[in-house]
């Protein structure tokens, strides 16, 4: 049962076969069994979970329920909510309760879907293999010496593992597809705009996109019809009319061009990790698409111009946690200045100091043109790189991350190398286009492991349902999406 998709779940569920209860039970067994050691949940509350499970038993009962009513999901402890402890994997939020629900926490509780449990991550989404969390590493169920990425490494697994049915995460920078392709499962990261940011905790403002994390593109579709949506609370958020994401799943193939950029392909991509990658893609000419070779030229210059920008706008929003209203402060100083400093300095921990610091440097006064300003220009660059591809092809693909998941610790002193993790899917956010990644086989690691590799799929804006048909078509005719880790069974 616990390798089934949310479809299948559902119409257990629909069909009385299983009650929500006993469907969260059996996961919060396994969350008891698993999660000690794989650390995927940082905070649960059964007596919360059980009673939302009772409530979707009733709506069944009364035939209210909707496709995920009663499915247990993880959510990014990056996800305000109501009487849930909400730390965003920092010291900083270590005792803080959500006093409202973020809109996406109100959007499964509407359909009367089951929160779980807060997933673990990099400590305010800063690094791509969760080990920035205050809250102790997570463990990659496919190799439990590995990462499992970042920086929604809990939820990625978490449903791994199988200790929840799908989960969210958010994606600033590959957050969600890096994850996704380390530890074998779908992710997708929305067109900016689509999903509201209303009650997720601000990293990069202009890059930050919540989105699905699940065994396959059909239950991913079915996550982002609940997703998606206009919410006047959140500045960012698109007013377009509402789509249903499962509509195209099953149309044909044939005739869609596929754009395989260069610059995925050069330097830095592990041989293991291409030879997984041109095999999908092989797959998907028999599935009747057309393969055109573009370029994105200015690729190389998306890991420089991130790292920048996000962290600029990292420093304002951070700035908000200052030991005053909420969150730590400090037990002994001599004055206001004095409480802010020792607060902050006790509460972030190196990664995000690192951040703030970048940040504030090149906002200030004589280096803001220099780098803030030029990084801004070379960010529209990368935008018309992507509107020149499109007008060769309908999607575009190529691998998530270069290697497969790197061991522990691997990486922890060399900031610049976690950083090249995520040099195919930057770009992707500093355009605000939506790019997914679904699983495309296995590559063996030095000691012979099998690793899971992510093919990336990037689409046009609003572009997700025909994403969602290409992954679906290509999910139909290999199994890598239902593939578990060993010892979860």
């Amino acid at each position: 049962m616990i390798n089934k998709s949310l479809k299948q779940l559902g119409a257990m569920l629909q069909a009385k076969e299983i009650s929500s209860v006993e469907l969260t039970q059996e996961y919060l067994n396994r969350i008891d069994r698993l999660n000690p050691e794989i650390n995927a949940f940082i905070t649960l509350d059964k007596d919360k979970t059980l009673a939302q499970a009772k409530h979707a038993d009733s709506l069944l009962a009364a035939g209210k329920g909707t496709a995920l009513t009663g499915l247990p999901i993880g959510q990014k402890d990056i996800f305000v909510a109501k009487g849930w402890r909400t730390t965003c994997g920092s010291k900083m939020l270590e005792t803080f309760i959500g006093p409202y629900d973020a809109d996406i926490i109100e959007r499964f509780d509407g359909v009367g879907a089951v929160n779980l449990g807060k997933t673990n991550m990099d400590e305010f989404a800063m690094g791509s293999s969760n080990e920035t969390s205050y809250f102790g590493k997570v463990q990659n169920p496919w190799d439990r010496s590995r990462v499992p990425g970042g920086s929604s490494g809990g939820s990625a697994a978490a449903v791994a593992a199988r200790l929840c049915a799908a989960a969210t995460g958010t994606d600033t920078g590959g957050s969600i597809r890096q994850p996704a392709s380390l530890c074998g499962l779908s992710g997708l990261k929305p067109t900016y705009g689509l999903a509201s940011r209303f009650g997720m905790i601000a990293f990069a403002s202009s890059l930050d996109q919540s989105g699905p994390m699940a065994k396959s593109c059909e239950d991913m579709a079915l996550m982002m019809n609940v997703i998606t949506g206009f919410d006047k609370r959140d500045s960012t958020s698109l007013n377009r009319e509402k789509e249903d994401y499962t509509r195209d799943l099953n149309k044909p193939l044939a005739g869609l061009k596929v754009g395989l950029p260069k610059e995925y392909f050069a330097e830095g991509l592990g041989a293991d990790v291409a030879k997984v990658v041109q095999e999908a893609i092989a797959e998907y000419k028999k599935l009747g698409a057309e393969i055109v070779d573009i370029s994105l030229p200015n690729t190389m210059l998306s890991i420089p111009v991130y790292y920048v920008l996000a962290p600029a706008e990292a420093s304002s929003n951070l700035s908000r946690f200052d030991g005053v209203r909420y969150g730590h402060r400090a037990k002994e100083y001599g004055d206001l200045m004095d409480m802010y400093c020792k607060s902050r300095a006790e509460g972030f921990g190196a990664e995000v100091k690192r951040r703030i610091l970048i940040g504030t440097y090149v906002l200030s006064a004589g280096y803001y043109d220099a780098y803030y300003l030029k990084a801004q220009q070379i960010r529209r660059l990368i935008a018309q790189d992507f509107e020149n591809a499109f007008k060769q092809c309908d999607i575009i693909m190529g691998p998530t991350a270069p290697s497969t998941a790197f061991k522990a610790g691997e990486k922890a002193d060399d900031p610049v190398s976690m950083y090249l993790q995520d040099i195919y899917t930057i770009a992707v956010n500093l355009a605000g286009l939506p790019g997914m990644s679904i699983p495309a086989g296995f590559a063996p690691s030095a000691d012979g492991k099998k690793l899971p590799v992510g093919l990336q799929i990037i689409g046009n804006y609003f572009d997700e349902a025909r994403m969602l048909n290409a992954g679906h078509a290509y999910q139909q005719v290999t199994d890598w999406h239902t593939q578990m880790p060993e010892g979860i069974e």
